[in-house]
């Protein structure tokens, strides 16, 4: 069964830094295209960072310099970094795979990705 679960969402002051990971099962994660995105209240869903089976990444432009996604091959793990954060990332962070097909070109588009997690929360205090 394929599944996506997140972790490492929390409540934290403003400049502070969280990771969050998600962990990959029923399928390999290292040969998939995976992203993270985050929606806030009353907001659509933004694209964050994807990274394809190459290795290679891209960021949305709002949170490029801050934020840094990886991977754990061995653990079938993606991780997001998130630093210098501030009140406005407040949003649930989700998982995303888009498998058996590379990443899609131009901006990070939650329509391009069919298995999804079930979403952490982060929320910044000032």
């Amino acid at each position: 069964q394929v599944q996506l679960v997140e972790s490492g969402g929390g409540s934290v002051q403003a400049g502070g830094s969280l990771r969050l990971s998600c962990g990959a099962s029923g399928f390999v994660l290292s040969r998939n295209c995976m992203g993270w995105f985050r929606q806030a209240p009353g907001k659509e869903r933004e694209g964050v960072a994807i990274i394809d089976s190459y290795g290679a990444i891209r960021y949305g432009e709002s949170v490029k310099g801050r934020f840094t996604i990886s991977r754990d091959n061995a653990k079938d793990t993606t991780y997001l970094q998130i630093d210098s954060l501030s009140p406005e990332d407040t949003a649930t962070y989700y998982c995303a795979a888009r498998i058996g097909t590379g990443c899609a070109p131009g901006v990070i588009n939650s329509f391009h990705f069919y298995t999804w997690g079930q979403g952490t929360q982060v929320t910044v205090s000032a």
